[in-house]
């Protein structure tokens, strides 16, 4: 076995596989118990772990949480506590459970049970739907808890357990594939040198593997009797949130063995190419890092329904004034009914009446008027708006969930609202917080252009150039693509993950034939060579597969392979490549012996391995950033700079990330010289080794000659360039938060046109030199003091920088890491940061900790005060979720930790423009009218009352029937508001993706300020007045029916009940802008059911009907002045709003109403009309292609006046 693939399998099922440690140059070495693992044992670090002994008496003692794991709001015991205490902080439900109490005693103008129902009922609804919601995440954290792990029961044997059944130092055995239950200490894996590989995309969103290794003590435990007789203690730091630190200690057989973040497995990681790792339990259930970063799921309210509070407290203060005038006023003419002994009002006897009605007792009669007034005039405030408010929420809810454009067909996933309490939230939303892996990007990078010898390869269109061609509708991307068809039927190939590169030129060995084909061929084989990957070849298909440190370097692998340059085998000291010899045509097997590695950093920016070839010639390959290479090119290196610079700016403005690529051969003198030099900077202990290794290779990378430049798209969602630009154009700020590294994070600002070349970036960064010697110093907290002050002195700056670009209005985009980000976020930084945050166009946060975006989140959402949504697909995403007031969710390929955490559940980022633009827009503009409109009705109705009470002497009789007052808001006048909500649209779905600046109406809240409200509850005042009064005036003193009898109170109450519900639902029919049949049945149907109710309730015997006992059939039916009255009423009532809405529209129209007025006249497709009015836009677009192509339109006209 010994000679052939290092990949093979190995005698008892155990792998002979490189990995990453034995290939890198640059190894950290072992821990040692030096700095912080000093610190073990006191404050902090105070952790004891008894391995493989959960159940001895030392661990009980301890008394560690178990892993079960709970991500619901509510539990059963704190159920009906908790959910009655969210019912009571609405005000008006504190109102109404007093009212209620209220009509149980002879102070009640009505019966108890038409009060206490409809109370009942409408929280009942509500603590439902929570109550639905929440057995959603109780589900979820069900499947969790149950899934199963193999734990060591005793004499070498592993069982099945269910994860909630793990324990603080129980030995698990975790298989491919599968997810880490609990934070693990690694104690061995299947391979001989106890590594393993690990994904954390669900942690920090990188999809790179990690490399982990055991302590060498434990390295040979290789299966499951190993663990027979095994005991150790563990002593570490206490649980907490940080995931990439770890300090701890090992106690084995009396050694001590320091542990290090290298040996930490984190719940929710997955292991990856490994058949299985063994690890001990040391943090369980909510002590682990993943939960640690998490927070409670919190109670979310939209801007709307606090507002709403607002409004009913400023209802209920109107109430108690018009009780507490009530009151006195009753008080006043109760006191003079008995005047000197006489009756004043004898008709009332007074003498013998209750303390209710006593003259002699005014006072006290007053205050009891005054609760009797309180609970009569409660229909001011409108007990139905909240369940009203929760059916239509619910409904919106559906509609979302319903809309096929917003369902991802390939992974057959529809958009969810998992809560309805946010959604016309989602019409005012200021700033996106985004992630970055996974929700802009697919995880996956594809190999697409090149440029080689000065000549561009490679026809394939990234996502950025396809939208900003589509926007542009240039012809060029037609031919291209046709072309491309026509060169994908010539090559018919299945498709190759991370290969998208299509060029017949260089495809199927054409490449020899090509005028530079020697330097295509160093090309090549740099990129089959130049590199940390491992080959695995699968024994069964015989195809080859690459593990690599980074997606990009997988893509350069594969691409060397696909033109004919495979890497098929890797040793310790070898390299093994097929390729294609130029002169005969055939595939030959090359071997490259590996001298040194010099290994790609942040610093460094670039990567180079010395090798030597089959001729002995020394060979050095180096790839890198265009920014630290084309200044390391030799004189007679850079025959192609020009191009290829040209080249590389053309993909970097295509979205692409770029690498440069050159070689240079080395004499053995130079090489010997300097494999001694940097022998002896590898091996010198001290805290400048790092900086001494790097000095040496940078002398040897040095007079190199070009080769060319490789383009790799981080590929991104569908969608997402378009659906940023649309964002961008409804005036929504950006900002994306990753874990990811920083030219990472920039690389994909630029593909999704949050970056573009000529926008100035600030750069606030922890890897400047004086940061980073800083770093190395023995007093850490001086360390930190002073990067602090570096921080802040950056923060500075760039707040210079904005203030002077201000003046000239040029972009701006703020670029920080999560190191200087730690700084930003303290006290007596944050506001300054904020400001300079908030003036750029574009802020990327990289190397963000979970704990870092929620608490940037809570920055922006507590300062700003404005809306803010968070989008991510990762557990990392979960407290930015929940911090923000909005959380969305990607039901994408990393668990369902961020969308079970979320408001509303997506599966493509594109989705967030229909979501946001449509749905949003609609749902804030149909709650927003159908607050405003409730509280009109109400208003219009209560006040009839009050101007009734006026005229009955404040003596709390109600004008109208019991019931009559009770359905008001179920039966008569709820249904057609119900219909607004969920139906009315001011716009259809198509203007609102083609007119974004629509969406800027919700962001500035036009349709609920308090100017809105305030004028809407006028309206209601002033239909009371006028129907009260018409009513009064004419039906007083006139005879009502044929034999000359005046109207009796039944029927004035009946005529003016009459007239409230006609012009309440025909003032709904004015409001409305879309009509569908289900409008007109509810708002004409409410007008009919009112007269069937009068029929059918009337008829009933007068113990039921009360006064209402056939007095529509009998009474006002026949008489042709309550036909008439309610006519002239409904006129005098809807001229005032209809005479307001026709001079708004004709001479200060809104936003929508102009995009109404261009559709019924025909402009929506006239170019210059629609340009007209998107320049009414309050906020300059200055990120997406839009504003991409305007800068290179400007740049364009500027250019001639240079010349």
């Amino acid at each position: 076995m010994g000679g052939g693939s290092p990949l093979r399998k190995m005698g008892g099922g155990r792998r002979k596989k490189q990995h990453f440690s034995r290939i890198h140059a640059f190894s950290c070495g072992k821990a040692s118990f030096k700095g912080e693992h000093s610190l073990i044992g006191g404050p902090g670090f105070s952790r004891v772990v008894h391995c493989n002994d959960p159940e001895g008496f030392d661990a009980t003692l301890l008394n560690y949480g178990g892993n079960y794991v709970r991500t619901t709001k509510y539990t059963l015991a704190t159920f009906l506590p908790k959910s009655l205490f969210e019912q009571f902080r609405r005000v008006a439900n504190v109102y109404f459970l007093v009212c209620a109490i209220l009509s149980f005693t002879p102070l009640s103008p009505y019966s108890a049970v038409s009060n206490v129902v409809p109370l009942v009922v409408v929280m009942g609804v509500t603590m439902g739907k929570e109550v639905l919601e929440d057995w959603r995440r109780k589900q979820q954290d069900i499947e969790v808890n149950n899934r199963k792990v193999k734990v060591h029961c005793g004499d070498g044997i592993f069982d099945d357990t269910k994860w909630m059944n793990l324990k603080v130092g129980d030995i698990v055995k975790v298989e491919k594939d599968q997810f880490f239950p609990a934070d693990l200490i690694l104690l061995s894996s299947n391979f001989e040198e106890a590594i393993c590989y690990v994904e954390t995309t669900n942690l920090d969103g990188e999809t790179n593997l990690k490399l982990k290794q055991a302590m060498d003590a434990t390295s040979n435990f290789h299966d499951d009797s190993s663990f027979q007789n095994f005991k150790a203690v563990i002593r570490c730091e206490d649980p907490n949130a940080n995931l990439y630190s770890f300090v701890g200690s090992l106690e084995l057989e009396e050694q001590q063995q320091p542990l290090t973040p290298q040996q930490l497995l984190l719940r929710d990681s997955k292991l990856k190419n490994t058949d299985f790792v063994y690890g001990v339990v040391i943090f369980t259930g909510h002590d682990t890092k993943v939960m640690q970063n998490s927070t409670a799921p919190p109670s979310k309210r939209s801007k709307i329904e606090r507002r709403m509070d607002k409004i009913v407290y400023f209802l209920f203060f109107v109430l108690v004034l018009m009780s507490f005038i009530a009151a006195i006023f009753f008080g006043i003419a109760t006191k003079e009914d008995l005047q000197n002994g006489k009756m004043k009002r004898w008709y009332l006897r007074p003498d013998k009446t209750t303390i209710y009605y006593d003259p002699t007792r005014a006072p006290a009669a007053a205050i009891l008027q005054f609760l009797t007034a309180l609970m009569l005039y409660s229909y001011l405030i409108p007990i139905s708006l909240y369940v009203s408010i929760e059916i239509v929420k619910v409904l919106q809810s559906i509609f979302i969930n319903q809309d096929l454009h917003m369902y991802y067909e390939e992974a057959d996933k529809p958009a969810r609202a998992r809560t309805s309490n946010l959604n016309e939230e989602l019409g005012q939303v200021d700033t996106i917080l985004s992630d970055k892996t996974g929700t802009l990007t697919c995880n996956s990078m594809e190999f697409i252009k090149c440029s080689i010898a000065g000549t561009a390869y490679g026809r394939g269109i990234t996502e950025v150039e396809r939208a900003m061609a589509r926007r542009k509708g240039a012809p060029i991307l037609l031919d291209e693509t046709e072309e491309e068809g026509l060169i994908e039927d010539l090559t018919a190939k299945p498709s190759i993950k991370g290969f998208n590169f299509v060029d017949e030129r260089i495809m199927n060995g054409k490449w020899v034939n090509e005028p530079c084909a020697n330097v295509i061929q160093k090309f090549l084989r740099s990129l089959a060579i130049c590199h940390t990957a491992l080959p695995e070849v699968d024994e069964e298909t015989g195809i080859t597969s690459y593990e690599a440190e980074s997606p990009d370097e997988a893509a350069f692998v594969i691409a060397a392979r696909e033109l004919g340059f495979k890497f098929y085998e890797r040793s310790h000291t070898s390299i093994s490549v097929h390729e294609l010899d130029p002169i005969s045509g055939r595939k030959v097997e090359s071997v490259y012996k590996i001298l040194s590695i010099l290994e790609f950093s942040s610093s460094r920016k670039r990567m180079s391995v010395i090798v030597r070839n089959e001729e002995g010639k020394i060979l050095l390959l180096c790839k890198g950033a265009d920014s630290v290479m084309f200044e390391r090119l030799a004189k007679d290196g850079r025959q192609f700079e020009e191009k290829t610079k040209r080249h590389v700016d053309e993909y970097a403005d295509a979205g692409l990330r770029t690498l440069v690529v050159a070689y240079r051969e080395l004499d053995e003198e130079e090489y010997n010289e300097f494999n001694k030099a940097f022998t002896e900077a590898k091996n010198i202990v001290s805290a400048d080794r790092e900086e001494m290794v790097e000095e040496v290779a940078g002398k040897i990378e040095r007079e190199l000659i070009l080769l060319g430049a490789t383009a790799v798209e981080d590929k991104l969602q569908n969608g997402v360039p378009e659906c940023i630009d649309k964002l961008a154009q409804a005036g929504i700020k950006l900002w994306v938060l990753t874990g990811d590294k920083m030219e990472t994070a920039i690389n994909i600002g630029f593909a999704c046109s949050l970056l573009r070349q000529e926008m100035k970036q600030i750069i606030i960064s922890s890897e400047t030199p004086e940061a980073k010697a800083l770093e190395k110093g023995e007093d850490k907290t001086a360390a930190a003091s002073a990067l602090k002050a570096i921080v802040i002195d950056q923060i500075n700056a760039a707040k210079q920088l904005l203030t002077a670009t201000d003046e000239n209005s040029e972009a701006l985009a703020l670029i920080i890491d999560g190191k200087s980000l730690t700084y930003a976020l303290k006290d007596d930084v944050k506001n300054l940061f904020l400001e300079v945050a908030i003036g750029c166009a574009s802020v990327i946060c990289c190397r963000s900790s979970p704990k870092q975006k929620a608490l940037v989140t809570r920055l922006v959402k507590i300062r700003t005060g404005n809306t803010t949504l968070a989008i991510g697909d990762g557990a990392n995403d979960v407290g930015m979720l929940q911090e923000a007031d909005i959380g969305i969710g990607i039901s994408g390929v990393e668990g369902m930790q961020a969308v079970m955490s979320s408001d509303i559940a997506i599966a493509q980022f594109r989705f967030l423009e229909r979501l946001l633009l449509v749905h949003g827009h609609w749902c804030y503009r149909r709650i927003s009218s159908m607050i405003c409109y409730f509280f009109y009705k109400n208003i219009a109705f209560g006040f009839t009352l009050f101007f009734y009470e006026i005229y009955a002497s404040f003596s709390g009789q109600a004008v109208y029937n019991d019931w009559y007052l009770s359905l008001y808001n179920v039966f008569f006048t709820s249904l057609p508001v119900i219909a607004l909500g969920v139906f009315d649209q001011d716009v259809s779905a198509k203007f609102c993706l083609k007119f974004p600046l629509l969406y800027q109406e919700g962001v500035q809240n036009v349709l609920f300020s308090w100017l809105r409200i305030l004028g809407w509850a006028f309206n209601g005042v002033l239909s009371a007045i006028l129907i009260f009064f018409f009513c009064i005036r004419a039906m007083e003193s006139q005879a009502f029916r044929k034999g000359g009898e005046v109207a009796s109170l039944d029927i004035l109450g009946t005529t003016m009940y009459t007239c409230v519900v006609c012009v309440v639902n025909c003032q709904m029919a004015l409001s409305i802008s879309y009509f569908t049949y289900i409008q007109h049945l509810f708002i004409w149907g409410g007008v009919v059911f009112w007269y069937i109710f009068q029929l059918a309730y009337g008829a009933l015997s007068p113990s039921l009907s009360t006064t209402a006992y056939q007095v529509f059939i009998e009474a006002c039916a026949p008489a042709p002045s309550y036909w008439l009255i309610t006519l002239f009423v409904l006129i005098a009532s809807l001229t005032p709003y209809f005479t307001y809405a026709a001079i708004q529209m004709r001479f200060f129209p809104m936003y929508h109403q102009m995009i109404q007025w261009m559709r019924k006249d025909g402009h929506s497709d006239d170019p210059e009309f629609c340009h007209m009015v998107r320049q009414r836009s309050l906020r300059p677009t200055t990120v997406g292609y839009t504003a991409r192509i305007e800068a290179q339109s400007k740049r364009f006209d500027i250019k001639p006046e240079v010349l």
